[in-house]
Parts: C-alpha cells; structure tokens; sequence
C-alpha cells in the first residue's frame, strides 16, 4: 500500500497536521510520501516540485489574490483554484494507490484536476473550502448547503456571482469522484453532511494526532527559565498562526476578557504570553505585562512555551480542529475555549479545561479565573489534560483508523476491477 500526501506546506497548522499523519504512518510501516510545494525539512519522503513550477505557482497565487483583492475587496482567504498546477505528471509519476489530499486551496491543484486521478482519493478536511464557493470559512453562511452565491466574504449580493462559479465548477467535476471525506471533529463532519457538494459521500472522523512523547509536560520552573518567562506569575497563553491579526482566531474577544480580569483583582497576579506574533508598534493595553515570543515553529520550542504556562486559551469562533489546544493538553496545560465548533471534541469541560458560552466575553473571563483561582482543582485539571491526549491524540491511534479506511477503499477497489474483468 503506497500513499501520497498532498499539502500546499509543511509547517503551517495544516501542513503540520498531514505532516503527523505522514509519519504515524511510516511508523506503522506503511509507504507513506509527502508531495509540498514549501518544504522546510530535509526528509527524503517528503518531496518537492521543480524551481520552475515553484515559481509559476507563486507568481499564480500572488495574480490570484491581487485579483480578488481588486475586484472584490476581499479581506479573506479566498481559493478559486483554476489554474492547471503543471505537478499532474509528476503525482502520476510516484504510482501511489491513494492520493490523500489535505490543504490543496490557493491554486495547489485545480478543481478540474481532481477528476483526472485513476486512484481512490481520500480528503482530510484542515477548513471548508472543499465544500463551499471559495471561502476557507464560511462565517456563519450557509450558502454551502445549497449553491452559493451572494457570497458575503466578497460583499457579493449576486446569486451568480464568483462563489457559485467555484461551486459550481466543483459540483461539475466532482460529480462521480472516486473520493471520500475525513474530518479532524464531529463539528467539520456535520457541516460536510451538511454540504451540497460532500453529503452523499462517505464521511470519517479521525483527529489530528500528535506524537505524545516529543509533546509532553516539562517541569514548569525550567520551562519558564528557558524562556526567560517569570516564576511568581501565573501565565496565560495565546497562541496561532497570525494570533493577533486573523480574526478568527478571537484575539478581539480575548482582550475584553482580559481588561475584565484586571479589573477584577487579577492584575498583579497574571501576565500573558502570546506566540504567533511579534510586539506591535503600537502597545495593546490588555490589563496585563504582556511577553511576545514571536513565531515558533519547532516542537521543543512549543513544548516549553505549553508547559510554561498556567492555562492556554484558544478563544477562536471557527476551528477544525485546534491543534494548539490538543498540544497544551498534552504538555499537562488546561485549555479554556468557547463551547463551538472542532474546540468541542478536544476540550471536556471542567474535566481538563473550561468551554465558555460562544461567543461570551464574560464567561471566556470567567473560565480563566476558573482554572487559575484552586490550586487543587488545577494540579487535577493538569493531569486529566495529559490523560486526555495520551488517550485521544496519540499517533498510533490516528495512523490505525487511516491504514482501516485505506486498506477497505483498496479492497472495494480491487473488487470494482475484478468485476469489471469479468464482464
């Protein structure tokens, strides 16, 4: 059994999410590749393509946004995906048995492309873009399960407007694929149900793993030395790929949370720790001193970061999963996060974290005093959160339920071959 991993990157959110998947497999023993256009590490099953198509790939997702951006102020990722991506050849060439596609949008491969692989192809959904008009999230519309059109992310009032032309090129192409869908929560899986275009598919749900030994609790004190981080404070933490700038990741409902908490005697008992962004220019009054440690890609940096805190917050309005929330808890750090979408499937309420009312400013504040306020309850918090991950996101567990769906796609596909032979 051969698969092929395609990724636009290798150390984003979603490239790392594939990446883990990756070598849960290889520790199965199954021949598992990776196919990326941004490759940071120098493992040889992990490949990349020419210069050249590196280049036309750029200069094609740089048109692309400029374009959208011209035309229809848009302030969101957007993917149209319709350019060819010149890589076909190459993907045939590496004779994979499945194609396993996770983050593909922003020209990684054109919609019509998909049609043209003779393989079983499985998709693990990293956002919605496989099933709406082009948006990555769809923000509370619910054009997906229907056409799309009037698309709000492009302040769109058209119902043929450039979102039903994506949807319906997709509808078009995908009609009879030879796909099946996997999503990281039982949130992400009901909205593919819910979807137009993947709700006669089949649908898994598989969480995003991690290796559970290389994130693991390390002794506070140290951590926080390290780190250059204070003892006698207790940390709160955010964290995300452009943390303080994407929307969606609810800084702005985390600062009001915060002011909430200085003003209630918290001010000189907490500071924050923020990765994921670089100290503004122009200071953010929080309530609290406030420690920017920037971008951190590597494990052993995250993993001290999570186990210098007291309590991680991932206060985001949409998710699919949340991978910095299942890292916490695996380095023993309770997580609060809002009651919604794929936070639901990591974080167990009081078990090893608090889930606030979405999306309630007041009771985000309340679930971090929450945490922070027993001593006691904390040290269980602490070790309910590592039991958590251990027993939920553990690689060997991810890469089992894989190698189950893979070896029964290739099995229906043997006997679709077989029947077609007799015939």
């Amino acid at each position: 059994m051969k698969i092929l991993h395609l990724a636009m990157h290798e150390n984003t959110g979603a490239g790392r999410a594939a990446m883990r998947l990756h070598l849960g497999l290889l520790q199965e023993q199954i021949d598992s590749s990776m196919f990326v256009f941004d490759k940071s590490s120098d493992l040889s099953s992990v490949i990349k393509p020419s210069n050249r198509v590196k280049l036309y790939k750029l200069l094609q997702t740089k048109a692309s946004a400029a374009v959208l951006e011209k035309l229809f102020k848009c302030q969101t990722t957007f993917s149209i995906n319709a350019s060819p991506s010149l890589i076909h050849s190459q993907i045939d060439s590496l004779n994979a048995d499945i194609l396993n596609f996770h983050w593909i949008g922003r020209e990684f491969l054109s919609i019509e492309e998909l049609k043209t692989f003779k393989v079983p192809l499985v998709w693990t959904l990293q956002d919605m873009w496989p099933f709406t008009g082009g948006c990555h999230y769809n923000d509370g519309c619910t054009g997906y399960t229907e056409v799309c059109g009037a698309c709000p992310q492009l302040a769109s009032h058209k119902k043929s407007d450039l979102s039903h032309w994506v949807w319906q090129r997709k509808a078009k192409a995908w009609k009879n694929l030879n796909l099946t869908i996997v999503t990281p929560s039982t949130w992400m899986a009901e909205c593919a149900r819910k979807s137009s275009l993947f709700r006669d598919l089949r649908i898994e749900v598989v969480p995003f793993c991690l290796d559970t030994q290389q994130y693991r609790p390390v002794p506070q004190a140290t951590a926080r030395e390290l780190l250059g981080l204070p003892q006698d404070k207790q940390l709160v933490l955010f964290g995300a790929l452009s943390a303080t700038t994407d929307p969606r990741k609810g800084f702005q409902l985390l600062l009001p949370a915060l002011q909430n908490l200085s003003q209630a005697s918290w001010g000189d008992r907490i500071e924050l720790v923020v990765f994921g962004a670089s100290q503004p220019k122009q200071p953010i009054d929080l309530g609290f001193k406030t420690h920017y440690l920037g971008n951190l890609h590597d494990d052993v940096s995250l993993r001290l970061v999570y186990s210098a805190a007291d309590v991680m917050i991932v206060p985001s309005t949409q998710e699919s999963f949340g991978q910095t929330a299942s890292e916490s808890l695996a380095c023993g750090t309770p997580v609060v996060a809002f009651n919604a979408t794929g936070l639901m499937d990591i974080v167990d309420h009081q078990q090893n974290g608090y889930l606030a009312k979405p999306y309630e400013v007041t009771d985000l504040a309340r679930g971090i005093a929450w945490v922070l306020e027993d001593r006691d309850r904390f040290q269980k918090l602490q070790m309910r959160a590592r039991k958590k991950a251990v027993q939920a996101f553990s690689l060997e567990s991810q890469a089992q339920q894989y190698i189950s769906l893979y070896n029964h796609l290739l099995t229906n596909e043997q006997s679709k071959q077989q029947f077609k032979v007799r015939r």
